[in-house]
């Protein structure tokens, strides 16, 4: 295979500018709005016209199908609300500019893929989650983004061109080039990164429900505040982890939503996410019950109530010993002693993929470690590597 760094550099700046945010390399470009579908109609026939055969499932999910038996390369192509024009974006176009370089050379056999909704407007990793058979398609019919869309209304915009589920017995495994998304490599001076496994992650929605009440009026011993409970919560919830998590736990507390949400009322109700990623399942199940009993012994001691919402979530996943050692052998040849084996601590469409097939992952550096924001960005020789790792590890998978 003769790869051409150029054409994939070109293909991947023509792909940033759908959903061009217009502040630097930034991107808009959520699942299913009309930059993502013009996006992937674009990709269609990048995909036809490197010798592929096009075919869009029932969600949106896109392939480019080589001959028979094949290694599935991509990632994918929608953004976060505000995002950087590499996540996903990268492992897609690599992914195109490695199976038009088999293509051109006769071999060996490569397939592409872009997912759609990686980026959870409508849950996790959505697209990859029903192919895989995750979730199903009818449970995720009734799946809603935050303004109340269903995923049903979605992706029926897509349905004049959506066919059948795709085969997953016709491919071998899946390689997904991507972005850090973190600082280690870019910290290092390293160039990639060969991943050994996905981190677990799980996420709730819990409510506390308190009294809402005149702002001037209630004195603050009476008060049954549930925006300070969600404060008391948050301060009380390291300490608590202190004796239980590593030092490569995360844990996250966003999409804050106050009712009634105004300056002169006390709120009386505050709805949070809570997330929190680590590779051992035991200790994720850990922190599920610290979080719990935290969660209802502050909602006891200021006489508010709790309620917990569904658990989502994926499992921790290996990388398959074969392809992983498939990229370390690229990666010590185009970046010898510059490379390192290390974890994912974002999630990806890999995770799903590998409940059908081995799965493995190569990582390029983020510039300051920035990822979801428009600041996001790689040098241009990090992306021409990372490439280079890829093509010569496809070549003997």
């Amino acid at each position: 295979m003769k790869i051409e760094p150029d054409r994939f550099l070109r293909d991947l700046h023509a792909l940033r500018e759908f959903g061009a945010s217009g502040v630097g390399k930034g991107v808009i470009r959520p699942a299913y709005s009309d930059a993502d579908i013009a996006a992937r109609k674009w990709l269609a026939g990048r995909m036809e016209e490197a010798g592929l055969r096009v075919h869009f499932d029932p969600v949106g999910n896109l392939f480019g199908l080589a001959d028979g038996p094949s290694i599935l390369l991509g990632s994918h192509s929608d953004s976060q609300p505000e995002g950087g024009w590499l996540d996903g974006a990268l492992g897609v176009i690599a992914g195109l500019e490695v199976a038009r370089a088999a293509q051109e050379a006769g071999g060996p056999s490569i397939s592409v893929v872009s997912f759609q909704d990686e980026e959870g407007r409508f849950g996790v990793t959505t697209g990859s989650a029903i192919w895989s058979g995750q979730i199903d398609l009818q449970t995720a019919d009734a799946l809603e983004d935050d303004k109340g869309n269903s995923f049903a209304e979605a992706r029926s915009q897509m349905a004049e061109l959506a066919g059948d589920f795709v085969d997953p017995a016709q491919f071998k495994g899946y390689v997904e080039l991507h972005i850090e998304q973190g600082p280690a490599l870019d910290s290092s001076g390293e160039q990639i990164g060969v991943v050994s496994d996905i981190v677990g992650i799980r996420d709730m929605r819990i409510t506390f429900n308190g009294q809402q009440n005149h702002a001037g009026t209630t004195p603050m011993h009476l008060r049954q505040d549930a925006f300070q409970a969600l404060s008391a919560f948050n301060a009380a919830i390291a300490d608590r982890f202190a004796n239980v998590v590593t030092p490569s736990t995360v844990w996250t507390i966003g999409h804050v939503a106050l009712h009634p949400n105004a300056s002169s009322i006390v709120p009386g109700r505050a709805v949070f996410s809570m997330q929190w990623r680590d590779s051992d399942p035991q200790r994720l199940a850990r922190m599920e019950q610290i979080i719990r009993a935290t969660a209802a012994e502050i909602a006891d001691q200021m006489g508010l109530s709790v309620d917990f919402g569904t658990l989502l979530g994926l499992e921790p996943e290996a990388m398959d010993p074969t392809l992983q050692a498939a990229l370390e052998a690229g990666a010590e040849a185009v970046s010898p002693g510059k490379w390192r084996i290390m974890p994912s601590g974002a999630l990806h469409d890999a995770t799903n993929v590998a409940r059908l097939m081995p799965v493995a992952m190569l990582f390029v550096p983020s510039i300051n470690g920035i990822s979801h924001a428009f600041s996001e960005d790689t040098k241009e020789a990090d992306l021409v590597a990372g490439l280079e790792v890829l093509a010569r590890a496809t070549a003997f998978m």
